[in-house]
């Protein structure tokens, strides 16, 4: 299944210095999984978490999209752990600033997708050249990082990250590349987790990230489409087949004009819906 067509509904971070969650992880209903080498893992057990996510990678994950959150480059970790992504499906780089940040990694990792942490200013000024690089495949957002160096307060509506976001989605979607939304704090706090992961879709995030099992139904639910979307997505595509077949351009369903623009966003609900399914088979 190609990288954009599959879904990202859920993307959980798991620490790879954790045996016990690195094997529990082989059972979630998750999307992707981000095991974790950087902020997750203490210093001293840098070294053999690497050792034991080696190893894990050998296992069976399932469909689970596979990524690996490495140590910045600049640090004492980083090179070591770029070195030992071979499972893995893509490698996710923390606190990329630009597209030379990519290129660096990329001549480590042959040809293994990368992926890019938005997390600084100055990435997010930068956004549009790094979802360019011709190995990024996923941007994903690092909001906890990204408010400590804006300044700025955690707000319900989100409102002082609107700008961040929107500038990632808006790189994201020029250039075909997976956008995912950054992660929410209060795990126990359903509510709040899907009034977030509700404003995420509205966006236009594919997924968001996720650090605790507990938060997987209400956010695969949240980015899934809905019941009445695919019965609306099918409506749409008879009633604009009909009205083709008729030498129409345009059909009504609803009491709402439905063009050729609808039904492609119609089927790609279809789509994304019937890869859900097959995938939780």
């Amino acid at each position: 299944m190609e990288q954009q067509a599959r879904p990202y509904r859920s993307v959980l971070y798991i620490p790879a210095s954790k045996a016990r969650a690195l094997e529990k992880a082989r059972g979630l209903k998750v999307d992707a999984i981000i095991f974790d080498l950087e902020d997750a893992v203490a210093v001293e057990e840098k070294a053999a978490a690497r050792d034991l996510l080696a190893e894990a990678l050998t296992q069976d994950y399932g469909t689970r999209f596979k990524i690996v959150r490495i140590n910045a480059l600049d640090t004492e970790w980083g090179v070591a752990d770029a070195a030992a992504v071979s499972g893995a499906d893509a490698v996710l780089l923390p606190k990329v600033g630009s597209a030379a940040d990519v290129d660096a990694l990329a001549k480590l990792v042959g040809d293994v997708p990368i992926w890019a942490m938005m997390e600084t200013p100055l990435g997010i000024l930068n956004a549009a050249e790094i979802a360019a690089h011709p190995q990024l495949m996923g941007m994903v957002m690092g909001t906890n990082d990204l408010a400590k160096d804006l300044n700025c307060r955690f707000r319900a509506d989100r409102l002082p990250m609107m700008t961040s976001l929107q500038m990632c989605l808006l790189a994201a979607r020029c250039h075909g590349v997976v956008a995912i939304d950054g992660v929410y704090n209060a795990f126990k706090d359903e509510d709040g987790l899907l009034t977030e992961c509700e404003q995420g879709r509205d966006l236009g995030f594919d997924g968001k990230t996720l650090i605790h099992p507990a938060q997987l139904a209400v956010t695969n639910a949240a980015f899934a489409p809905s019941a009445d979307e695919v019965d609306l997505a099918r409506r749409q595509i008879e009633a604009f087949e009909a009205a083709e077949a008729k030498g129409l351009g345009v059909a009504v369903v609803d009491g709402k004009i439905v063009e050729n623009l609808h039904i492609v966003t119609a089927r790609q609900t279809l789509a994304k819906a019937d890869m859900i399914s097959s995938l939780e088979e």
